[in-house]
């Protein structure tokens, strides 16, 4: 039996860098909720997501842009390394599909 980890986002796209060979892409995911006075709340989540293979950074690159609505799917990757004398824990969200769902000028039309 196959095993995994897998996360989904459907967000905004905010910041956008190259780091090494990778693409690093800030995503906003929305959790916000109406008040007891019925007025939304914003409660965005910002998770930055690591593209790897080259034909998607470059396509990335090229199309896609702050504000931009887009949906990624990929794997989690735990991480590990040494700082100070410290052992510093995270997670990778390795994006395995980046699809732009709609330009920003589109999204609030």
């Amino acid at each position: 039996m196959r095993t995994f980890s897998e996360f989904q986002i459907i967000g905004h796209v905010g910041k956008v860098r190259s780091v090494g060979p990778t693409l690093r892409v800030d995503v906003a995911a929305e959790y916000g909720r109406k008040d007891d006075a019925g007025q939304f709340q914003s409660n965005p989540y910002w998770n930055e997501v690591t593209l790897f293979n080259e034909r998607v950074i470059a396509w990335a690159k090229d199309h896609v842009k702050t504000g931009d609505l887009v949906h990624v799917r990929g794997t989690l990757r735990q991480t590990r390394y040494e700082k100070d004398g410290q052992t510093i824990y995270g997670v990778t969200l390795a994006a395995d599909d980046f699809d732009l769902l709609a330009p920003k000028a589109q999204v609030g039309a």
